[in-house]
């Protein structure tokens, strides 16, 4: 009986691992035609948010602004492609004629694409989309949002951090929603724990408006400092 377990267990083991061989081909094909496309797009400012914000609530306004001053200022906009804030500053800066661009990924749930993108990716794995996220971006803008949001806005903080992309501003909209979060982590990350500095602190800012957040990107790309690559 045991030997049989023995065989079976090798069987599986031999599949898994000629199935991750040709995963790999896969990856590096979504790698290649993401970095292609979005090498030409320009500049960009990702705005990440909640796919369940709903069209009537204030918030999503506040997006559909931030879309629609980041196009008039020069800017293309950058999100997931999916509904709520990702729709709300695509149709902002569509709008506004200006370019926006969406990653669209396929999800059990929430993610359909929006119509409001002139330049629209689908990926198949999520941390190549990441990638292209901040690889491609000058700056990013946070607004209320569940996990998904969390882990974008942490990624963006910790690359800045530790020096693993440029030294992109991430502006949070919402001071209601992101205050909380902002005392947390001077309390108890920085106060009580000492897990970061007091300069990390500076490396992102909450807001209360599209407006406030407009000003602060334009404050910070004013000398040309930012760039990509």
């Amino acid at each position: 009986m045991s030997d049989k377990k023995v065989a079976l267990h090798e069987v599986n083991n031999a599949d898994f691992v000629a199935g991750e061989t040709w995963r790999i081909f896969r990856i590096m094909a979504e790698f290649v035609e993401s970095f292609e496309t979005m090498a030409h797009q320009g500049p960009l400012i990702t705005v990440f948010g909640s796919a369940r914000t709903k069209s009537d609530d204030p918030i999503y306004q506040q997006a559909v602004e931030m879309g629609r001053l980041l196009a008039q200022n020069g800017y293309g906009v950058l999100t997931g492609g999916g509904p709520g804030i990702m729709e709300a500053a695509n149709h902002g800066a569509t709008e506004a004629g200006g370019k926006s661009v969406g990653l669209n990924i396929d999800l059990p749930m929430e993610q359909h694409p929006n119509e409001y993108q002139s330049i629209s990716l689908d990926f198949r794995y999520f941390f190549i989309r990441k990638v292209c996220f901040l690889k491609y971006t000058l700056g990013v803008v946070v607004f209320p949002g569940g996990f998904g949001t969390m882990d974008e806005l942490f990624e963006a903080v910790t690359l800045v951090q530790t020096n693993k992309i440029n030294k992109v501003p991430t502006v949070m909209v919402g001071k209601e929603f992101w205050t909380p979060v902002e005392q947390w982590i001077r309390k108890t990350m920085l106060d009580a724990h000492n897990y970061i500095d007091e300069a990390d602190m500076e490396l992102f800012k909450v807001v209360d408006s599209a407006e406030e957040a407009m000003d602060y990107l334009l404050e910070l790309h004013k000398d040309g400092v930012v760039t990509t690559y």
